[in-house]
């Protein structure tokens, strides 16, 4: 029996792991998870043992960088590619102000995006830089052939969520990134709605930025930034502080020299409660096995869309055919708007949890996200609701 097997079969294991269990249903792992109790202990540890001592003294400071060994496994990199910075909207700037821009220069995003991925793109046409929106039939439903059609000789850079917030669209990042690189074209992703989720891989990704409060199951404010090695040189890091730059005896140089590694990214003092944290999660998450997780989010995925589907619920984008373009968040058409007010209602006061989000043009929508803990039983305490 796999380690997901023994969660889900052994519900005093299920509450011990997730607290939260025992008092609501939590579905909404795409916004800001609730932490699972190796979480919550590895905080503790490190508050109990600073209270004895210093914030870095003993097992602390080892395990806390150890933590970049970790987050590579997750993402298929090297230890030395990993900077441990959060939030998501911190490494997406740090690309966007350490790459050098020329005026025409062009940088592709899309608007609809989360927007922690949308301004660091825009606030570059203050320098020159054109910025390309990529334009969809679907809601977040960017494939090649929409990347493609926008590119031109002076595109430096290519920005994409691996997810969409809101739809719940999975890019086929390794494609685009393979594609990006024949034409010499970087590639940087938004990968905080899948990373925990799914197995993600940066092969082909140049930049990647992931906070871990959704899918990583971690803290607010601990995150993962990766940088491919043959992009140091070209990345400059734009927060200089002490730990960054070389300074021996904490005295500063007149000349300015980076620590080897991505940590020339971090300027200053680490999040380390967070970074430790944020570890405990990811080893849980691979003590499940990424695999084992994308599969359970796929089977509650289908089993939530078929029951709601029978009450009359219309999904926010048509379910796709192909497994790899689904994620763990599944989108709905409220309808009637005093209806939804209604049922946002009844939900909070059973103790449910789930998203309200709205598009642009203001619909609101119910987004559901469980993850690989959470049971059919529980998906049926939100149908029961959403059926009256």
């Amino acid at each position: 029996m796999g380690y997901l097997e023994e969660i889900l079969s052994n519900e005093t294991l299920r509450n011990t792991l997730f607290p939260v269990t025992q008092k609501r249903t939590f579905l909404a792992h795409a916004a800001v998870t609730t932490l699972p109790k190796p979480a919550t202990d590895a905080l503790r540890w490190f508050a109990d043992n600073s209270e004895q001592d210093h914030q870095e003294a003993g097992d602390i400071w080892p395990r806390t960088l150890g933590t970049r060994a970790v987050a590579a496994a997750l993402l298929g990199a090297e230890e030395q590619e990993i900077a441990l910075l959060g939030p998501t909207a911190l490494g997406l700037n740090l690309v966007a102000d350490g790459l050098a821009w020329n005026a025409g220069d062009e940088v592709v995003y899309y608007a609809d995006d989360y927007p922690a991925n949308v301004y660091p793109w825009l606030k570059l046409r203050a320098l020159g830089v054109k910025t390309v929106s990529v334009t969809t039939e679907e809601p977040g439903v960017i494939t090649w052939d929409h990347v493609e059609c926008v590119l031109t000789s002076r595109t430096k850079l290519v920005s994409l969520a691996s997810a969409s917030f809101l739809s719940g669209y999975r890019v086929d990042l390794d494609e685009i990134g393979r594609r990006l690189r024949e034409r010499d074209i970087l590639f940087c992703v938004d990968g905080i709605q899948t990373l925990g989720a799914f197995p993600v891989s940066v092969e082909h990704i140049d930049f990647l930025s992931a906070d871990s409060h959704k899918w990583l199951l971690g803290p607010l404010g601990a995150g993962i930034f990766y940088v491919k090695e043959s992009n140091f040189s070209r990345l400059k890091p734009s927060l200089l502080g002490s730990w960054n730059v070389e300074s021996p005896n904490y005295i500063a140089q007149d000349k300015i020299e980076f620590y080897a590694g991505a940590r020339r990214y971090e300027p200053g003092s680490l999040n380390v409660p967070g970074i430790l944290s944020m570890r405990a999660s990811m080893e849980l998450l691979q003590q499940v096995g990424m695999e084992a997780v994308a599969q359970r989010l796929l089977h509650l995925r289908a089993f939530l869309i078929q029951q709601m589907k029978n009450l009359g619920y219309t999904l926010y984008l048509p379910e796709r055919q192909l497994d790899a373009e689904k994620s763990g968040i599944v989108t709905f058409c409220f309808g009637d708007e005093a209806r939804a007010s209604g049922l946002v209602h009844k939900l909070r006061e059973a103790k449910i949890t789930v998203s309200i989000r709205h598009n642009r043009h203001g619909e609101k929508l119910l987004r559901v996200s469980p993850h690989f803990y959470n049971t059919e039983a529980e998906l049926g305490r939100l149908l029961d609701v959403l059926r009256y």
